[in-house]
């Protein structure tokens, strides 16, 4: 095996909490992607990361964007994860959202969102990183949808114990 795929066996072997993360384009146009790449950084001040790939449709508006929203989402929203992840889906209107007081677009009903400035973006290989400062914070209070080897779900029962 060529190490890219032995380092895709590993990394797909890595479970992550799911995330969807979305802005507007120039013209007020909600964007929003599905990302698993997602970390807290700092405390002081609130830093998160993130990462998108250089390919997608979406990089250039992002990139440009001062402002996005993580959407960290719930156990039941698989369905929400797929529908970011689908090129080509016509994601706004297949999902309940609605523009926050930082004029991004929030969808609802998932475990929480943090709405973030742009503090800074790396370049990373065919990626760029980007880093947000949390302007905002929504805690729902609700088990985050979970991935690991191409499957989704909740938290596993044993872990409450």
């Amino acid at each position: 095996m060529d190490n890219v795929s032995v380092f895709k066996e590993v990394m797909g072997n890595y479970p992550t909490g799911v995330t969807v993360v979305t802005t507007s384009d120039g013209q007020g146009t909600p964007l929003g992607l599905t990302v698993n790449s997602f970390a807290s950084v700092s405390i002081d001040p609130l830093l998160i990361l993130w990462s998108i790939d250089k390919k997608v449709s979406s990089y250039e508006p992002f990139i440009k964007a001062n402002k996005f929203a993580v959407h960290i989402l719930a156990g039941n929203q698989s369905d929400i994860c797929s529908l970011f992840a689908t090129k080509g889906a016509d994601r706004f209107a297949n999902c309940e959202w609605e523009l926050s007081q930082h004029n991004l677009p929030i969808i609802k009903e998932t475990a929480g969102v943090l709405e973030c400035e742009t503090y800074n973006v790396i370049d990373a290989g065919d990626h760029s990183i980007l880093i947000g400062k949390v302007i905002h914070i929504q805690n729902n209070v609700k088990d985050p949808l979970l991935y690991h080897n191409r499957k989704f779900g909740s938290i596993p029962d044993q872990f409450y114990k």
